[in-house]
């Protein structure tokens, strides 16, 4: 199913039942700082893992989780919303590949983001989990631009 509605997280659905219910909670969970939402979200296994564009591969909810509190506690603000998305679906797995925009904020500085996101999903007990994500970005002064934004105290 390819699409352009750009899923920017406003609202958390009540219910998790399609792809599109755990790609909106997913931003929900990430623009509002809800670790809880976040914690829903992800499934809770050794085997997930996330490569973002800081760098690095994190594997298991413990490490994942770990980079979101960090996010969610630290002083930086993020604001990120998934557009330019396709879903593939087979049974009880989707990839959703698309794209995320928004910025950083720090210091009095902002950084706009544009990210090449992938995520994949799996339906576990009824409900749908994430289990991978990446991200990259393809800007290499962008990607420097961040990675300096982020490491500032």
């Amino acid at each position: 199913m390819e699409t352009q509605e750009t899923i920017t997280g406003d609202i958390r659905p009540e219910i998790v039942a399609t792809p599109l219910d755990a790609l909106t909670e997913f931003y929900y969970a990430f623009n509002h700082r809800d670790m809880g939402a976040m914690s829903a979200n992800w499934q809770d296994s050794p085997e997930i893992a996330m490569s973002n564009p800081l760098g690095g591969i994190r594997r298991g909810w413990a490490e994942i989780r770990g980079v979101y509190e960090r996010i969610f506690n630290g002083t930086a603000q993020v604001y990120v919303e998934y557009h330019d998305y396709t879903l593939l679906q087979n049974g009880d797995m989707f990839c959703a590949v698309g794209r995320e925009r928004g910025w950083f904020r720090k210091g009095g500085e902002e950084v706009p983001l544009a990210i090449r996101t992938s995520r994949i999903f799996m339906r576990h007990d009824g409900r749908w989990r994430q289990v991978h994500h990446h991200g990259s970005i393809d800007d290499p002064a962008l990607l420097d631009r961040y990675q300096k934004a982020v490491q500032t105290k």
